[in-house]
């Protein structure tokens, strides 16, 4: 399931570290359209998609998507234009949803003592994937070309559909509901539990700072103090690996210790490793920086769905939906709000933009801890 998770989200950062390369061969400015628009329909499928896996069987469910998903990446290497690879980004990130569609169904197998492991684990494998999936295009795009990333990814989708066939067990939903009510159920989830609201607003704020430097990252490479190309923004995926880590240690300590301290604790780190990319202009200034950002994000998403998974079983895939499109909606915000600040402001810009969501989340959680103190 972790490997499953990892190909999936993969699809969505494939294009971060060749939106140079695309810009160059397509006309027209597509550098924040292709990014923004793989993160709304990723939004989109949390919100239209992720809900099914409370009302239908979720092995099938699962291998569905991930079929439909190798269709769309075929789509995206086939765009003769800029038009086309912005459509294909949309559909590939309303696909790859399917990674949320395994998210909840480990949680559900799992047993309770050991639900915030469980899906620390699965939460690894999904981080393997978004941090070497920059390392792997950006190699791949800088030596073949960018079409050639994208028809890699479809044998990929296709094994992983393969894998989940051959492993899954069937998962029979709880829930008898139309389709229709199961939606207008989330609504209602968002009215009823004040921390899952809490925790769809911090991850939107965290996640945005997330996107922000990942969306500029091969743009500021570019320039003439660094002077690299795609290859070296993919290999800042290695760099952050270290996010990787974060996904079990947190899970653990959630198991153990709750998972509020740790939320806080990641929302303080994301601020920390803007104050690092502001005021430390230097490749080991961003080095340092990264780490910090995906060490941050990461510990709080896995806390957040700790206490997020715990509210309502029968509900765990919709409570995702809620978690998970505030969290790419902010995503799709940090994406299409970057690009205008870059060309307005430069690096100081980008940097006050993403240390101003990190601080958006790390004020969300020290105004709740402080109100629960009070």
């Amino acid at each position: 399931m972790a490997v499953g998770a990892g190909v999936a989200v993969a699809n969505i950062y494939y294009n971060q570290p060749m939106l140079a390369i695309i810009e160059q061969d397509l006309p027209g400015r597509v550098a924040a359209a292709i990014p923004t628009a793989t993160q709304l329909g990723y939004a989109f499928g949390l919100f239209l998609l992720v809900p099914l896996g409370d009302l239908v069987e979720r092995r099938r469910l699962i291998i569905l998507q991930f079929t439909l998903l190798a269709a769309a990446l075929a789509f995206a290497a086939v765009s003769p234009s800029a038009a086309m690879i912005v459509i294909a980004s949309l559909l590939i990130g309303l696909l790859a949803t399917v990674a949320q569609q395994i998210v909840p169904l480990a949680a559900h197998l799992a047993a309770p003592e050991r639900r915030g492991a469980t899906v620390g684990t699965v939460m690894a494998g999904l981080l393997t994937g978004i941090l070497l999936s920059r390392t792997l295009a950006g190699f791949v795009a800088t030596h073949g070309g960018w079409r050639e990333m994208f028809w890699l990814a479809v044998p990929m989708a296709l094994g992983a559909a393969g894998m989940m066939a051959l492993v899954l067990p069937r998962s029979a939903p709880d829930e008898k509901l139309s389709y229709g009510r199961l939606l207008r159920t989330i609504g209602h989830l968002w009215v009823e539990f004040p921390a899952l609201r809490l925790a769809a607003l911090t991850q939107a704020a965290l996640f945005a700072a997330f996107t922000v430097f990942w969306t500029i990252l091969a743009f500021r490479l570019e320039q003439p103090e660094f002077g690299f190309g795609a290859e070296v923004a993919g290999l800042f995926g290695l760099v952050g690996a270290v996010g990787i880590l974060a996904a079990p240690l947190a899970g653990r300590f959630a198991d153990r210790h709750g998972a509020t301290q740790a939320v806080i604790m990641g929302a303080v780190v994301t601020l920390a490793s803007w104050l690092v990319f502001g005021l430390w202009g230097s490749l080991a200034g961003l080095v340092a920086g990264v780490i910090l950002l995906d060490f941050g994000v990461q510990s709080a998403l896995i806390s957040n769905q700790h206490i997020v998974f715990a509210l309502r079983p029968a509900a765990r895939a919709r409570l995702n939906t809620v978690l998970m499109g505030g969290m790419f909606l902010g995503g799709a915000l940090g994406s299409a709000l970057v690009m205008p600040v870059w060309d307005a402001a430069g690096w100081t810009g980008v940097s006050l933009l993403g240390g101003g969501f990190a601080a958006i989340g790390a004020g969300l959680q020290l105004h709740a801890a402080l109100r629960r103190r009070g």
